[in-house]
């Protein structure tokens, strides 16, 4: 019985290449690469997180010995996104030149010595400064991890490898809350403050992960000692394929990158991501306090992890499943919605057990979303493309985080309710599932590829 040989293609997985590579050989190189890369970098950005988000645990205590009040902390808290925002891609274009090695050393060890540098922030302009300075040290180090990802992960397995990498943001919480509740309870010893110690110890940490960064970091796989020749030129030949796709198809260049209504569609959802994220991250050790009546430490900083231990369950299953169905706009959708919701129950919950089974909702749901939305962008953008177009999504995403301390505040004053802010934090949220709904008419979609790469984001068919 005769065969046609004019099979359709099939889509490829993670375990299969049109490259001419066993799948064994593939899916066992992107396996040695995760294992040697991604717990370092993990590690990078639950010190990043911590670092960024430990003013929350320092807000009563800090307030009460400064004198600095509501509206001048949330001014403080979110005005680290404004210089990070204005360096994000000038810091990912420089990157992309002098790679990862360098420069994420640099970024690591200048953000930990200013965030070290908050234990002496005793007025109001000295908090703005040091804020503001944070976030121009830190700027570009999460552009830069999403970017140096696309180096060494192809597409197929990127939304399990950002899910996994996105374990940061629980991991800082689930260590980092007991670890800053219980330098917050050293308060007095040697003649410093809980939150000076804080500020301190978590800060330097980050300075020493940082230098440790530039000894043990690779620019790209070809500079990978511990890869074999084999193993370079199959991982190398699925990442090209891949690259040489997307530039036939996208943006080639920084200045098309950055005017592609696409990229300025997916800014739009990714600030109403971060709303959701540092509208909740911010206050959620003071919300976790009041529920239980306590005041901010190692008692609050164990109960406050326990949102957290739900997120890194999603951003564990989630992604995975998204990997294996090729699913992302809808299954984006529905988890930023449950987080939306998720938020709202908790500002009007009767109970406090209620209240904080709503904040695990929501932690999941906002920290899920995140990986599955970082494979439209990078997806579509390849090159020195991607460098400015990533940096730009997160830059101006990260405004999210300036503008959520500082609305929620406002709506608590203007509807003279403790809830009207996380209201329309949910809101917004909600607005960002629809907007993620909406990627279909842009054409970035998920499909089942048929050009031998990954099933997963598809690209629109007409360069923009």
């Amino acid at each position: 019985m005769a065969t046609s040989t004019a099979s359709p293609p099939r889509p490829a997985s993670i375990g299969q290449s049109s490259l001419g590579s066993s799948p064994v050989t593939l899916a066992a190189t992107v396996a040695k690469v995760q294992a040697r890369l991604l717990p370092f970098l993990l590690l990078m950005y639950v010190l990043a997180f911590l670092d960024r988000a430990n003013i929350g645990f320092a807000k009563k205590a800090f307030q009460l010995d400064t004198g600095i009040g509501d509206a001048a902390f949330a001014l403080g808290a979110g005005i680290f996104f404004i210089g990070y925002a204005l360096f994000e891609v000038p810091s990912n274009l420089i990157m992309h030149r002098v790679g990862a090695r360098i420069w994420m050393c640099r970024i690591m060890v200048t953000w930990g010595v200013i965030s070290a540098g908050m234990a002496f922030a005793h007025d109001e302009t000295t908090f703005y400064g040091l804020r503001f300075l944070l976030g121009v040290a830190e700027a570009g180090f999460f552009p830069g991890v999403i970017l140096y990802m696309t180096y060494w992960f192809p597409s197929q397995a990127r939304a399990r490898v950002m899910g996994m990498f996105y374990f940061g943001a629980p991991i800082a919480f689930i260590l980092g809350s007991p670890l800053s509740g219980l330098l917050l309870d050293l308060h007095g010893a040697g003649g410093l403050l809980g939150w000076q110690w804080m500020f301190l110890v978590e800060g330097l940490l980050a300075s020493a992960v940082g230098v440790w960064a530039y000894w043990y970091l690779n620019n790209r796989p070809t500079d990978a000692t511990w890869l074999s020749t084999e193993e370079k030129s199959v991982l190398a030949a699925a990442v090209d394929a891949e690259e040489a796709h997307k530039h036939a198809h996208g943006p080639k260049s920084v200045l098309a990158a950055l005017a592609n209504p696409r990229l300025l569609y997916l800014c739009a959802i990714y600030f109403l991501i971060q709303m959701s994220v540092y509208g909740v991250v911010f206050y959620l050790p003071t919300q976790v306090a009041g529920l239980l009546g306590k005041k901010v430490g190692f008692e609050v900083g164990l109960v406050t992890a326990i949102p957290w231990i739900c997120a890194l369950a999603a951003a564990y299953l989630i992604p995975r499943h998204s990997d294996r169905t090729g699913e992302r706009r809808v299954l984006a959708a529905l988890t930023l919605s449950a987080a939306g919701l998720g938020i709202a129950v908790s500002a009007g919950a009767g109970s406090p057990l209620l209240a904080l089974l709503a904040l695990c909702v929501a932690a999941a749901g906002f920290i899920a979303v995140q990986p599955l939305f970082w494979t439209f962008p990078t997806g579509y953008l390849g090159g020195v493309a991607a460098a400015g177009g990533i940096a730009m999504v997160n830059s101006l995403g990260a405004l999210g985080g300036f503008v959520a301390p500082n609305v929620k505040t406002w709506a608590e004053g203007f509807f003279a309710s403790t809830a009207a802010g996380l209201y329309l934090l949910a809101a917004t949220t909600l607005l960002g599932a629809l907007l993620i709904l909406g990627l279909k008419a842009l054409g970035l979609v998920e499909t089942q590829r048929s050009d031998g790469l990954a099933p997963g984001v598809g690209l629109p068919q007409h360069q923009s």
